[in-house]
């Protein structure tokens, strides 16, 4: 029970232009193919790459696959003057200049989708969970959606698009949510309600499955897990094994105990949907609305109140490490205040605008690939 496995996007950038590429490098694909097998994947557009763990009973496992992925990627970059990063916007990707991958899936999703599809310039990270009994998968993906602001909001990496700062910390979900089926999944509160939604989808051809529902949380069709999809690709592997960690815990918590949230209901879904926009455009720097109690609350009071909740559940995973990077996250701020920063520094100096953004692709770069050997 509880097994974790963790997938993430990756942004492939020109490392002299630092554009993200148009049209994907074919030797880079055979090499990190050859590399790393099938636990590696193109997305729909081809500036884009996907990594996957295998199921992992702990904590130290998922750190030593994602470090060994990003090391391989890395390494296949560097071989074809590419660069990887761990963005959820890359500031340079042009979504004009962007080429769907040729693959059938993806063939069909432009055509349905047609140019938000090809706005999808967007990398998130994907955390599964095991959770066996498909009823239990759903009373959990409603009792956790009040959660989704906060994790969102220690994610935060996607604070540019298309060479502009946008004044968000995460636009990527801005972006995302242009597309049908997304943001916060429906009170489903049986899996016998998800499945006459989604019958209905497929029956009117609308869909051809239920991976065509792209919620900030959403039960698996290709595994036994709740997928958590709200969060952007962190550029620090700690930062994504901390995140990954803390939805691990909420999951056992909440499966512990199915009172938690129980309540949880139309007006909470909308306070939740608040918090989610103030956790996109001011990351852990927002305010938010406790979705039961309706009071104020900033991230370190949520935090805490969650932790406590999560105590036992901690231990429990032995994850006590990656929790407590949490507080860093807080302290010392996210990628996206990171690239806030690094360009405002840039540009108090006099620095010319694209100067500075390259200035910021050059520190995702490194930080994506400053991976900690694991113990």
């Amino acid at each position: 029970m509880y097994t974790i496995g963790i997938e993430e996007e990756f942004f492939v950038y020109d490392a002299k232009t630092r554009r993200a590429l148009r049209r994907a490098d074919s030797k880079f694909l055979a090499a990190i193919k050859k590399k790393l097998g099938e636990r590696v994947s193109t997305e729909m557009l081809q500036s884009q790459i996907e990594v996957m763990t295998a199921p992992c009973e702990t904590m130290n496992e998922a750190r030593v696959q994602l470090t060994e992925l990003r090391r391989g990627l890395g390494e296949a970059a560097k071989d074809r003057k590419l660069g990887i990063a761990a963005m959820g916007t890359f500031p340079l990707a042009f979504w004009t200049e962007q080429q769907a991958t040729r693959k059938e899936r993806y063939g069909a999703l432009m055509d349905d989708l047609q140019m938000i599809g090809a706005r999808n310039m967007l990398c998130g990270m994907h955390v599964h969970v095991a959770i066996p009994d498909p009823d239990v998968r759903i009373d959990l993906m409603m009792r956790l959606t009040p959660y989704l602001p906060l994790l969102l909001a220690l994610s935060t990496s996607s604070p540019f698009w298309q060479g502009q700062l946008t004044g968000l910390s995460g636009y990527r979900l801005a972006a995302y949510d242009e597309m049908p089926r997304t943001g916060l999944p429906e009170l489903f509160r049986t899996n016998a309600d998800y499945d006459d939604y989604v019958s209905a989808l497929v029956g009117a051809r609308i869909i051809p499955d239920a991976s065509y529902i792209w919620w900030a949380i959403r039960p698996s069709l290709k595994h036994p897990t709740l997928e958590l999809r709200v969060a952007d690709s962190c550029t620090r592997i700690e930062d994504a094994l901390a995140i990954a960690a803390l939805f691990r815990c909420l999951v056992r918590a909440l499966d512990r105990n199915r009172g938690i949230n129980a309540g949880f209901d139309r007006v909470g879904r909308a306070i939740t949907a608040e918090n989610k926009w103030h956790a996109q455009r001011s990351g852990i720097a927002a305010n938010f609305i406790d979705p039961f109690s309706r009071v104020p609350i900033d991230i370190r009071q949520w935090l805490d109140q969650v932790l406590a909740l999560c105590d036992a559940d901690i231990d429990a995973l032995a994850c006590r490490g990656e929790i407590g990077h949490l507080a860093e996250i807080i302290g010392g701020g996210t990628s996206a205040d990171r690239q806030i920063g690094i360009f405002n520094a840039a540009r108090t100096t006099g620095r010319r605008r694209l100067t500075a953004i390259h200035d910021v692709i050059d520190w995702a770069g490194a930080a994506t690939l400053a991976v900690q050997p694991a113990s």
